[in-house]
This record gives structure tokens, sequence and C-alpha cells, in this order.
């Protein structure tokens, strides 16, 4: 699967076959309607007769162009015709939906009559509990359409993108932002992830598998985006991704995590002194990004100092007598420093050159840490390694998990893929390096690699409720992040 940004051929003929078949469709459907047949041919016209026919007013036209709700109205309208050519059962509808428009050309073509606008057609009388079945049925169809095509909802759950994301913001995440992918899970409950709401129970059948494949995108992850991904990595002693008979679930079914990519395909990442070099530039920083600091003094420092400067409880790491662990903006670091009973507020660093346990890729090869880190180029599809003992440090367990390949030996500085010896490896796949804003506190890229294109799932593009958990009443909604962007 790679991205698939609209490829000029794959866009072209895909427009053409759906003209060609929604054309000869509406041909026949306007013939028996007592309309031209060729004006079925002619764009945005056709769905102008088509809204006459089906006796709807016509300034839908213009609701058409309008993003998701052109989906519901065309649904509409595709229902509505072939009710008025007496094709009303919910069999009828379902195979409309999921056949179009090949269906609608059986129906056209067949021994049809029009009978009247849908609009003017009775009802046909249905039982209280069938009318609700199908209401049910087709909400649910829409919500899981809109959930893969358009935007799903998320929300935040751990501190580690803090101060931009708190924890409590239920997020908009655009699945068309980068692409949405085919289901690898086809057979699965709508409206879940892994496993049935309130249990552990696995919401899918792991016996059917497609090949997932990522339709037309509006763009690529660009530097700085705050994207929301599958989780990649499969450790034992982690259960992020694990079912309950110990196997780990199919990629898109993997746990969402939500971090910024700091560095993407092709570019060169360090980190220095807490700072993140991008291709030797010093890069952006997130504008509340946050590290952990001690915030030296031997007072109680009181809720309204914590809330005049906008600090979450959460936030406090630990307390000792001679002050607190806090997890800090600089500004608001600055800010604290200024006050009287504050002696001093100083930022946690790591040594450079102390390796730190469980660091990407290899503590043992690469003494690096959170705050000193790399340099290390992210991969890009095409870039050549040769491989050497170093080479296979850096990207050999990319390059046996991530890249698809059938098999994979790494031993004593010797890469063997398929049994064969390979003295050189071209990567096949796009890769990004993902953290958190909340630098100190992130289980992120540092520790376990870097993020296949596969894995990723939309760009977080804006905040609908913010919950606080610590409000009371009213104030438990953060009324003031309803609906913000997000940077």
């Amino acid at each position: 699967m790679y991205f698939n940004d609209f490829n000029p051929v794959f866009i072209i003929v895909f427009i053409i076959l759906w003209f060609v078949l929604q054309g000869t469709a509406y041909y026949k459907f306007f013939e028996k309607a007592g309309k031209k047949g060729w004006e079925g041919f002619i764009p945005v016209y056709n769905y102008y007769i088509h809204l006459r026919i089906i006796g709807r007013p016509v300034w839908w036209l213009i609701l058409l162009f309008v993003p998701v709700m052109n989906f519901f109205v065309a649904l509409t309208m595709h229902l509505d015709l072939l009710k008025s050519f007496g094709k009303y059962t919910y069999l009828d509808q379902v195979l409309g939906v999921v056949l179009a428009p090949v269906y609608m050309n059986y129906v056209a073509w067949t021994d049809t009559k029009y009978i009247d606008k849908a609009t003017s057609i009775p009802k046909p009388k249905k039982s209280l509990g069938k009318e609700w079945f199908e209401a049910i049925v087709f909400a649910v169809f829409c919500a899981t359409f809109v959930r893969w095509i358009f935007m799903e909802a998320y929300i935040i759950p751990t501190g580690s993108m803090e101060r931009s994301l708190l924890v409590g913001d239920f997020l908009f995440v655009s699945k068309a932002a980068y692409g949405p992918r085919t289901p690898q899970t086809p057979l699965q409950m709508p409206l879940t992830h892994q496993t049935i709401w309130g249990t552990s129970i696995p919401s899918y059948i792991p016996a059917v598998s497609l090949s997932s494949y990522r339709l037309p995108s509006l763009g690529k992850v660009e530097r700085n985006d705050v994207v929301v991904f599958n989780y990649p990595a499969e450790r034992d002693f982690e259960d992020y991704n694990k079912r309950r008979d110990g196997k780990f679930h199919p990629l898109d079914l993997k746990t969402h995590y939500i971090k910024r990519a700091v560095a993407v395909a092709g570019e060169t990442l360090e980190i220095k002194n807490t700072q993140v070099y991008i291709n030797g530039e010093k890069s952006d920083d997130p504008p509340l990004m946050q590290h952990i600091y001690f915030v030296k003094t031997t007072e109680v420092i009181r809720d309204r100092i914590f809330e005049k400067y906008n600090i979450d409880p959460q936030s406090i790491e630990q307390r000792i007598p001679e002050g607190y662990f806090i997890h800090l903006s600089p500004d608001v670091a600055e800010q604290l420093k200024k006050l009287t009973f504050i002696e001093d507020v100083i930022l946690q660093l790591r040594s450079e050159g102390q390796a730190e346990f469980g660091i990407f890729p290899d503590a043992e090869y690469f003494p690096w840490n959170r705050d000193f880190f790399g340099p290390l180029t992210i991969p890009a599809r095409g870039m050549k390694i040769e491989v050497t003992e170093e080479s296979l440090a850096r990207y050999g367990s990319t390059i046996m998990n991530y890249e698809g390949l059938k098999s994979v030996e790494i031993s004593e500085g010797e890469l063997k893929i398929n049994g064969e010896a390979a003295a050189s490896y071209t990567f096949r796949k796009d890769y990004y390096f993902m953290m958190g804003d909340n630098r100190h506190a992130s289980d992120d890229s540092r520790y376990w690699g870097f993020v296949p294109e596969d894995n990723i799932v939309g760009e977080a593009s804006f905040i609908w409720m913010s919950w606080n958990r610590n409000g009371k009443f009213i104030n438990k909604i953060r009324w003031n992040r309803l609906f913000n962007a997000i940077e």
C-alpha cells in the first residue's frame, strides 16, 4: 500500500468508467420517465433531470457540491430513483448502494416501468419493528461510511501531547487528508475498534484478511502535522496491540496513537539539548511544547497558583520536600522563576552521550537519549543503504518488521532476504518520525522507531469537545477549547 495522490491515470480511468456506467443507466431511466435519454450524459444537467423525476427540489443541486452533505443528498437521490421505478424493498436499497452503479444499470435496462415521483408514491406499510430496524441499519451504514472516508472522532487519553492537546479533548480526525484506507478486516462489527464495547471480545473475524490500499488523498503528511496512526510496535511486554489469545491485532485495528510528525521521509533528524534539528537546521518548536522541570521551593504551591498559570494537577510528576517536578512549557517556567517563593526552575536534562534504556534504535550501539538523539535519517521509498553492522543497527528492525518481506534474517552484520545475502537494501515505503509535544512524557519514535506510511490514519483537524475531569459542574467543559483548530 502506498500513497496515491490523485494519480492522473487512476483518476481519469475512474471518472470515465463512472461517467459511462451512470450515463447508460440514466439514458434508459430518462427514456422510461418520458425524458430525452441523451440528457443522461450531460454532467450536472443530468442531476437536474434526476431531481425532476424523483420530485425533489432542484436547489438540491447546490448541496451536491457541499462536502459530507453531498454524500447524504446523493444517497437519497439514488434510493429515490430506485423507488420511482418500483424498487423500494430493503434488498433493493442494499443492492443499489453496495453495487451502484452496476445495479442501477440492471434496474434501468430490465423490465421496469416509471411509476411516479418518489415523493408522491405512498410508503408501503411496515411494522414498527421493521421501520426501526431499517432506520438503524441505514444510520449505522452512513456513520460507518463517513467514519471510513471522511472523519472519525477520537479522545485524548494521556498527556503526551499536552499542552497542545489535553487529556479529555475530543477530536475530529480527517481521513481524507492523507487518503482513507480500504479495510484489512472487512468482517468487523460496525463502529467498533479491536473489541466489542465494554468487553475484551474481538470485534472482528481475523480469518478473513484483505490487502489494504490507500485511496486518493488531499495531500501527504508534512512536517509538524498532528497525526493519528496505528501504533506500529509489537512488543511482547506490551498489551497495546495484543488480543486475548496472545496474538497481535491486524494493522488497521492496532491501537491509535496521536503525535506530531517532527520529521518526514528522507529528512535527517537530530536532537541537541532538547532542540530538534532537521537537516542541520533548527526546527520550529510547537507553541505549547513542554518538558519536565524541577521547581525548587520549600513552600506548598497553592491550587490558585496552578490555576493562574494553567497548570493541570496531572502535570505534577512528583512532590518532594525541596520542591516539585512539573511538566511545563518554557514560557510558564520563566514566569514561575519570577515568583518570590520560587528559588529556581531547572530543566531536567539527560547528559549527552548517556544512553537511555529502551532508546531507538539500539542503546548499546548508539548512546542516545530523549534529549540528545541522532543524527538519524528517516527512511524514504527508494532510499538505498549499504549493508553494514552500523546500518543494520539503525534500520535492521525497520526492514524486518515493516517492509512487507516474507523472510528477513539479520545476524553479525549480515542481511539475508528470502535466504539470500544482500549487500545493499532499497526501502519500499516512506516513514515518519513522531514525537509528543510533552517531550518528557511521551512514548514515541525515540523509543519504538519509525511509523510506516501504512499505519497513518489521518490528520487531527479540530477539537469539538473538551472535558476536564477535575472541573466542577459547568466547568467540567473547557469552553475555550471548543471547535479550536489543531496546530
